[in-house]
């Protein structure tokens, strides 16, 4: 239980706040260009305090009898920057066109001595008010190359970034003393905690357009608030959403359920946690994705209904205003003899017959609902 609980905590965002940047944080190395953000040794936990290269952590790693790692964190790398790193460490080259050209699916795959990691990670964009145009979910991703004695992380985009993970995990020397599987774990941990703060804000927004389209509010307001192109693109981003997830789910279990020679075996067993939060995740976004499915039919249904109203509106006062037209049309036709033309009370029999009938169709009409 306490191996869990250092687990967690290693993840979990510090509440210390002020906290200086990393001394070796902006190290740049000149095999690497300036992709380079973090590369650091640790040795039984503790972070050695010489600054170096890749290369030059890498052959100190390796004489180290397996007491140290290196971890290496790049943003962005280009293909030059990153080939370097890629040839010392010995990365496959199918993984390395991944990690430099982004956009991946995330998986999980195997090249002998390691293992090629992908995520997506996610961010909730705050918005005043849900539009037909409103970003709600923006995504990046963090790709992890994991050895025996090494982890190299790859991130793409503005969001998911590891320097508070790092500085947390650099805190709990004993955890970190476990070597790179739990660096791996502790970001797959963090990716899958920001989905489940995604998802909660996600419900919130869907639920407001719920009570929109639901609500029964008068003079039209309902259908206005349940407008269908904002629910369209909330559906839209709730598939970028599912993107990230879905895909996630078999490497997970693959992790935590099948021995890889990378992942040290007490530390395998706590990727179960990660893929028990990840399915929970992923059924709530299967569950978005039908509930908008269900509020968009609905949308459009109470349009349906809206016109049909209209048009029953339209009919019966058509319906009304055809009596005078009609009654009007025959005294028009300017024939000679008309036994009403001369009769001192035609006008006004005529026009109290003629309110006489509108009157009765209203109200005909007003008791079935059509006005």
């Amino acid at each position: 239980m306490s191996m869990i609980r250092d687990l967690r905590a290693a993840v979990r965002p510090s509440l210390r706040k002020g906290r200086s940047s990393h001394p070796y944080e902006n190290t740049r190395t000149h095999a690497a260009g300036t992709a380079v953000v973090d590369c650091a040794v640790y040795r039984d936990g503790q972070r050695v305090s010489a600054r170096m290269t890749p290369d030059e952590a890498l052959q100190r790693v390796r004489s180290s009898g397996g007491r140290e790692f290196v971890w290496i964190g790049l943003h962005e790398p280009t293909e030059r920057e990153f080939s370097g790193i890629a040839t010392e460490y010995g990365l496959h080259p199918l993984a390395v066109e991944d990690a430099v050209q982004a956009h991946q699916r995330p998986k999980l795959e195997r090249y002998d001595d390691s293992v090629f990691t992908v995520f997506k990670t996610i961010h909730y964009v705050e918005h005043a008010e849900l539009t037909s145009t409103s970003e709600v979910v923006e995504t990046g991703e963090v790709m992890c190359f994991t050895g025996q004695d090494y982890i190299i992380t790859v991130r793409h985009g503005g969001q998911g970034s590891l320097r508070a993970l790092r500085h947390r995990m650099e805190d709990d020397a004993e955890l970190l003393a476990k070597g790179p599987s739990v660096v791996l774990h502790a970001i797959a941990d963090q990716t899958v905690d920001g989905y489940l703060a995604v998802a909660d804000a996600v419900q919130d927004d869907i639920d407001e357009v719920e009570i929109e389209v639901f609500s029964d509010t008068t003079g039209g307001n309902a259908r206005r608030g349940g407008d269908a192109g904002r629910i369209y693109q909330l559906k839209r981003e709730v598939l970028e959403f599912k993107r990230a997830v879905s895909p996630l789910l078999r490497p997970m279990q693959l992790v935590s359920e099948r021995p890889l020679q990378v992942i040290d075996p007490e530390i395998q067993k706590y990727f179960r946690d990660v893929a028990d939060h990840l399915t929970r995740v992923n059924e709530q976004v299967l569950g978005f994705d039908e509930l908008l499915n269900s509020i968009l039919q609905a949308n459009l249904a109470q349009a349906t209904v809206a016109q049909n109203e209209d048009m029953r509106k339209i009919t019966s006062w058509a319906a009304i205003f055809a009596v005078p037209t009609m009654i009007a049309g025959i005294y028009g036709m300017n024939f000679k003899y008309m036994p009403e033309l001369g009769w001192k009370y035609g006008y006004p029999t005529v026009m109290a017959v003629t309110v006489t009938i509108c009157v009765a169709i209203y109200r005909g009409f007003k008791r079935n609902g059509w006005l």
